[in-house]
């Protein structure tokens, strides 16, 4: 028998596998069958802020009768809005504390800085076991520079951990220039954990209906390749604990993960696929391949990546295609 016990976030989980932010746990029932089906943990649906302005514009596109042009019902609306939106999740985080036996994540994402801070404090309240800060909005903006950015992370975080208690896990976007110094930096902060990475929002374009249209929305199988890059860098480097997301949609390539150095995987794309009795046949192969191996436990995992590093670290690092192949002919 094999223990798949890990900790994340100074959290004791049964087994690595996390169910990441998604439709999937918006809700109690859903949240129960992927707790029946073996998740250790879930994070709940993210809070957006956007969504709540999203939410007001309609609202007074539709008018609000005579209070249109009422300034203080309007701020008292706003407010409204966002009490109501944190308080079902509020409410979903104490159903599920109460009723499931999972680890529950808070994720949230705010585009003003005040929310940040507010929105986290508000969950903690409720019972969740650690809090997501999903940060990432693209810049577009020509006169921002790599620096003012992180900083802009920088910020929020440090005002986060300023006013909650609970551990803080920040999930990085892919695209960044300087991944390695933002996690030392997060670290340092005192972050306990980051994830690897965002997924996001693709727009494509109709030819035939003359619009623009939602790209591919779940990821592939190919997408691993990326987080499995950066957790078998950052591991041992920064003194966070690493959750890789993206691609994951086998047991094989969760496994890797674990090699890598990761303390735990998110899936969300290979649930709405297979359903959540897919999280069985994860655990059922992760357990076979360790059983073939006598691993005995997932630090035995991670002490047989240790040994594979040595090898040759650079190729985790290595960009540039020609440099190995450059000479290659068919």
């Amino acid at each position: 028998m094999v223990d798949l016990k890990t900790k994340y976030l100074g959290l004791e989980l049964k087994n690595p596998i996390i169910v990441g932010s998604s439709g999937l746990t918006g809700n109690f029932e859903s949240i129960e069958r992927l707790a029946a089906n073996g998740a250790a943990a879930v994070v709940i649906k993210s809070l957006f802020e956007e969504e709540i302005r999203m939410e007001y514009r309609h609202s007074l596109s539709k008018g609000l009768a005579d209070q249109d042009s009422n300034l203080d019902f309007l701020d008292y609306f706003d407010y409204e809005l966002k009490h109501d939106m944190l308080t079902r999740c509020s409410a979903l985080i104490r159903d599920v504390k109460s009723r499931l036996g999972i680890k529950v994540i808070a994720s949230i994402n705010c585009s003003s800085a005040g929310e940040w801070f507010s929105y986290a404090a508000k969950l903690e309240e409720a019972g969740a076991d650690a809090i997501e800060l999903n940060i990432y909005r693209l810049e577009t903006d020509v006169n921002m520079s790599a620096a003012s950015i992180s900083e802009r992370y920088l910020n929020i975080v440090k005002k986060v951990l300023d006013h909650v208690s609970i551990p803080v896990a920040v999930k990085l976007p892919p695209y960044m220039t300087d991944t390695a110094y933002m996690a030392g930096q997060l670290a340092a902060l005192g972050v306990k954990g980051l994830v690897l990475f965002n997924r996001f929002y693709n727009p494509d374009i109709d030819l035939e209906s003359n619009r623009i249209v939602s790209g591919q929305v779940y990821s592939n199988p190919s997408d691993y390749a990326w987080p499995l890059r950066w957790i078998s860098v950052l591991s041992g480097k920064v003194d966070v604990d690493l959750a890789a997301s993206n691609g994951i949609h086998n047991a094989e390539t969760a496994v890797k993960m674990i090699v890598a150095g990761a303390d735990a995987v998110q899936l969300v794309s290979a649930i709405y696929k297979n359903g959540a009795g897919y999280l069985l046949d994860i655990l059922t192969g992760f357990e076979k391949w360790m059983k073939a191996r006598d691993f005995k436990d997932l630090e035995a995992v991670r002490s047989y990546g240790r040994s594979l590093k040595p090898a040759d670290p650079g190729l985790f690092e290595r960009v540039q295609f020609m440099k190995y192949f450059g000479d290659y002919s068919i």
